[in-house]
This record gives C-alpha cells, sequence and structure tokens, in this order.
C-alpha cells in the first residue's frame, strides 16, 4: 500500500501512504476499500490508521451526501439567512465556497448586509457539518460548547468529549441529546483529518 504498491508489507503503511493510496482509488471504490482497510487496521491495534481510513471513507460519503441549508440549522438568525440566500448563498457548501478566509467574510457580510460575527458563526456552523452525523441540531450543540471548529473537536479525547457534551446538555437544557460514544469517536477521527477549507 505504500506508494500505492502492492509489494510493500501492509504493517509498514504510514498515515502519507495510506492518503496517497485513497487518492489513487477511482471515488467509487473508495468507500469500500477504505471500510475493509479501517477494519484489517483496527483489527492489527493500529488505531491511528483505522482512524484515518474511516474518515477518508466518511469525507467521501460526505461528498456526496446532499448539502444542507443554512436555514436548517438550530438557533440561527433568519433574516440573516434570508439576506444571504437573497446574494445566492444557500447551502453550506454554498457559504464554505464564499467565506474560507476572514477578508472573504467580511466582503460577505458587507454584500449581504450581514453582522460579520453572524457570517462567522454560520460559517463554523457550515465547516462542523462536514462531520458525518453532525448537522442541524449537533452542529449547533457543538458550536454552543464552545467546539466551534474541528481543531477544538480533534483536541478531545472520546470519553472526555462526551462527559462535557452531556453535563452541557444537562446543565443548559439544550434541545438535543449528546452524541453516541461511535459517534463521539468518529466525529474526533474526522476533524483531526478533513482538509482544512476555512481560515480564522
Amino acid at each position: 500500500m505504500n506508494e500505492v504498491s502492492s509489494e510493500t508489507d501492509v504493517d509498514q503503511t504510514s498515515a502519507n501512504a495510506l492518503r496517497a493510496y485513497a487518492d489513487s482509488l477511482a471515488a467509487s471504490a473508495r468507500k469500500k476499500a477504505m471500510r475493509g482497510i479501517g477494519l484489517y487496521f483496527r483489527y492489527c491495534g493500529r488505531e491511528p490508521l483505522a482512524h484515518l481510513a474511516d474518515a477518508i471513507r466518511e469525507a467521501e460519503i460526505a461528498r456526496t451526501r446532499r448539502m444542507m441549508k443554512l436555514r436548517e440549522f438550530l438557533g440561527v438568525d433568519e433574516a440573516s439567512v434570508v439576506r444571504l440566500e437573497a446574494t445566492g448563498v444557500v447551502t453550506t457548501r454554498d457559504l464554505l465556497a464564499v467565506g474560507g478566509t476572514p477578508e472573504a467574510r467580511r466582503r460577505l457580510a458587507a454584500q449581504a448586509d450581514v453582522p460579520l460575527d453572524g457570517i462567522v458563526e454560520l460559517v463554523k456552523l457550515a465547516d462542523l457539518s462536514r462531520l458525518t452525523g453532525v448537522k442541524a441540531i449537533r452542529a449547533r450543540l457543538y458550536y454552543d460548547a464552545g467546539l466551534d471548529t474541528l481543531g477544538r473537536v480533534a483536541e478531545w479525547g472520546p470519553e472526555a468529549l462526551r462527559e462535557m457534551l452531556l453535563a452541557f446538555v444537562e446543565r443548559t437544557g439544550f434541545q438535543g441529546i449528546a452524541p453516541l460514544p461511535k459517534e463521539i469517536r468518529a466525529a474526533i477521527s474526522q476533524a483531526a483529518n478533513l482538509p482544512r477549507i476555512v481560515k480564522y
């Protein structure tokens, strides 16, 4: 698998080699291959590579998934969303395409007549929604709990993050539940491995 060579010992595979191998596959084969590779590495006790294979698979799934509309996020300012829609920014994909840098967000805020902090909030929610299972309610939960970027999600261990989110939901009365352990593990793994397309 290293340098996409079938002759290399799979036990010597690095994260870079796994990414290169995944990139060499046709998109239609990537999900299935990464599932099997993730299971193999998990069986061998190589959790970092298993998580990376899972993240690559989930990224491929997310790439082909329906894009969420900004108005679907829990707790967004409806007037701001309407103004953004008037400029052609309707989905998370639209927003991430035009709001990836601080300067781009300032321009968008001026163009749509939306406060800059509202644009930043929506961009962060959209970026979080790239995680599998993190959509309208989960993105708001993560954001409100202080996990407003992929980097912040990636910093946590699964058990500690679940405990923090459970406590947050209980303390605040948040209208949703904390993710299950499997969801937390997947979110952390993906957050660590997804390409950073937003600059803060």
